[in-house]
């Protein structure tokens, strides 16, 4: 009868041991790998009379660079005036902006961290499938860190959000998404990010959506370009290589970049920088984070598919482009930064291209005339203004120069706005 009794004690034993790993499902182990990457965002932005309160905001973000880098939507920090960061260990550290695209509604800020944080674990959204399961994690209602899981209703949405703001080519899901979601992750069940929560359609339940991770990888590699992290120039134009492909593809090379005078070539794949391997465009750009202007960083090319180990030596971020940044700072008191064409072209067919507005001075000529970050430069006078340098062409151009005020065209949501901008008198300084 003892033995007996043991031999039962034993089959319940293990039958414990057995229902404790049936409940770690993948799901867990897909939150539990993903979950300290994920960050909680609050934020305060000022009233606009006296009379009202400072507003307050909620939001998440996602490490992508475990020296401090964090991605969420432009809408999160649109207009905040402290952005707070709460890690999941629990840590609250201020954040600063980096850069940020209204077009695509993605924003990079960065925090100092302590220590080194956990990077995100990337996936693609190339062989997303209808109906496979998707988990959200999120800062909902100010609730950090909340899981919810569904299915991919649908891909490839066209979504109106507002008078302002619209989106293309959504995941659509039925994973509850709530306010203060916008910025976190939409994870496969194997725990890779594979979109960026965005947005929920108000009024219904079980209609959520987010970017899919390609998009949100080629817009943040572009955001990251050191000549805004380290004002850092390497020259050099990449694309995403194709799938089961070595590395990233050149796009192009700037004559006279540091790039040019390494005899790099479009067509070339670049694997490795620094010793750092290359899978994706932001990968490019985050290996060369630590690197200064003047550093010299190893790369390994494929051409040909044969290998081959040049080096690069990075130089000072365009000086041309500086000095006509100075310039309309000085003049207008609005900071601008060029929109890549492909993913204006995925916005705004009808232009070839824009300058973005990151940032706005106070009682600036910018400022009276209303324009806000955000907005897109379209045109001035009656040029079309893609780069820095057309602006610095529109200026200094004998039929605007004598005129007390040159009209602007600017893009804000859907809509073409126009005004004035004074051309002269005194320039502040």
């Amino acid at each position: 009868m003892v033995a007996f009794a043991l031999m039962l004690t034993g089959v319940v034993a293990t039958g414990r041991s057995s229902g404790s790993e049936l409940r770690r499902t993948p799901v867990v182990v897909a939150v539990e790998n993903a979950r300290t990457s994920v960050v909680n965002i609050f934020g305060e932005k000022p009233a606009d009379t006296q009379e009202e309160r400072p507003v307050k905001g909620m939001g998440t973000g996602i490490v992508v660079d475990r020296r401090g880098y964090i991605v969420t939507n432009f809408h999160v920090v649109d207009g905040v005036s402290e952005i707070n960061v709460t890690l999941a260990e629990g840590d609250t550290l201020a954040a600063e902006l980096v850069s940020s695209d209204s077009l695509s509604d993605l924003a990079v800020i960065k925090i100092n961290a302590r220590r080194p944080l956990k990077e995100i674990t990337i996936g693609t959204s190339r062989d997303l499938m209808t109906g496979e399961s998707v988990i959200a994690v999120g800062n909902a209602y100010g609730y950090g860190h909340t899981v919810t899981r569904g299915i991919i209703s649908s891909l490839h949405r066209t979504v109106q959000i507002s008078d302002t703001q619209s989106y293309r080519d959504l995941i659509q899901t039925d994973a509850s998404i709530n306010p203060g979601n916008s910025g976190g992750p939409l994870l496969n069940i194997d725990g890779e990010m594979v979109g960026l929560n965005v947005a929920v359609r108000a009024g219904a339940q079980g209609i959520g959506f987010a970017i899919p991770v390609d998009q949100v990888m080629d817009t943040i590699a572009d955001l990251m370009n050191t000549q805004v992290t380290t004002h850092t120039r390497h020259g050099v134009e990449t694309a995403e290589g194709e799938p089961g492909q070595e590395g990233i593809v050149v796009k192009s090379v700037a004559t006279g970049s540091p790039a040019g005078t390494m005899d790099l070539k479009p067509g070339d794949r670049l694997t490795t920088v620094g010793g750092s391997r290359i899978h994706h465009r932001l990968d490019f750009e985050r290996a060369l984070l630590d690197y200064r202007p003047g550093d010299s960083v190893s790369v390994g090319v494929v051409r040909g598919g044969a290998p081959l180990s040049l080096s690069i030596t990075l130089a000072k971020a365009d000086q041309n482009v500086d000095a006509t940044a100075r310039a309309i700072w000085d003049m207008f008191g609005m900071k601008l930064r060029t929109v890549p064409s492909d993913r204006f072209q995925r916005f705004h067919s009808q232009y070839s291209g824009g300058l973005e507005v990151t940032d706005v001075r106070a009682e600036s000529p910018a400022s009276r005339q209303r324009i806000r970050r955000g907005d897109i430069l379209v045109g001035m006078h009656v040029w079309e203004t893609t780069t820095l340098e057309n602006v610095s062409y529109i200026l200094s151009n004998s039929d605007v120069v004598g005129r007390d005020a040159v009209k602007f065209y600017i893009l804000r949501g859907g809509d073409t706005l126009f005004g004035y901008l004074p051309v002269s008198g005194s320039v502040r300084r």
